[in-house]
């Protein structure tokens, strides 16, 4: 009898405690699953946007982020019109304005600077810029050619055209030089073929041609003395 009544005191006390901690229903936590299938524990009263209101545990106080704390930029529907500057920033296109004006004191530190710019851009209107050609071997060598075919007729002047042309195309040529100067010596225009004569020294001083070329000098050397008056 004693035993029966033990018995039904512990069954009446432990109803009592489980009674007492039961979870209320409000509160009690519901199995959810996530997107990846895990069961996760959450009341069933809150909601999803409660992680995006709350504060982020990862910045300190102070508006200071604690070391090796992964920073969220701001999202941009909450960027304050207010914080955008009211000038606008340098751009990289090519449509950048950039100031082309003289620096201050220019005038007085250069005073002949706007002279010469006049002086250039009437020259170019003018015509009076050189014309520039591209160095061309080949055609020169066909210059020289050409050049030869007229002397050989004794056609003197195209030929001194031809040997002129052959030395734009390419300077300090050699054979074109020694030619043009024995052209302008058959054309008796002595002071331009002393010139050449000495341009073809100067490019081969050694050259096959040296020997005649230095020759010629001496030549026109002693017509230049014998016209003198007086011998």
């Amino acid at each position: 009898m004693v035993r029966k009544f033990l018995v039904l005191a512990v069954l009446l006390t432990s109803s009592a405690w489980a009674q007492q901690n039961a979870p209320s229903p409000a509160t009690s936590p519901t199995a959810t699953k996530d997107s990846s299938g895990e069961a996760n524990d959450r009341p069933s009263g809150s909601d999803q946007s409660d992680s995006e209101s709350s504060p982020d545990p990862s910045s300190a106080p102070g508006g200071t982020s604690k070391p090796g704390a992964k920073i969220t930029p701001p999202r941009s529907d909450r960027v304050s019109v207010s914080d955008i500057p009211a000038t606008p920033g340098q751009s990289s296109s090519k449509d950048t304005q950039v100031d082309l004006s003289a620096p201050d004191n220019d005038a007085k530190a250069h005073p002949q600077s706007s002279t010469a710019v006049a002086n250039a851009e009437a020259e170019a209107l003018s015509g009076g810029v050189t014309e520039f050609r591209t160095w061309d071997p080949h055609k020169a060598s066909k210059d020289v050619e050409v050049g030869d075919f007229y002397f050989k007729r004794k056609n003197y002047r195209a030929a001194e055209e031809r040997y002129r042309d052959a030395l734009r195309y390419k300077d300090n040529d050699a054979i074109a030089t020694i030619r043009l100067a024995v052209c302008l010596e058959k054309l008796g225009i002595l002071d331009d073929a002393r010139v050449e004569y000495e341009s073809y020294l100067k490019i081969l001083p050694h050259g096959p041609q040296a020997g005649e070329a230095q020759r010629a000098l001496d030549r026109l050397k002693a017509q230049t003395v014998a016209a003198k008056p007086g011998h």
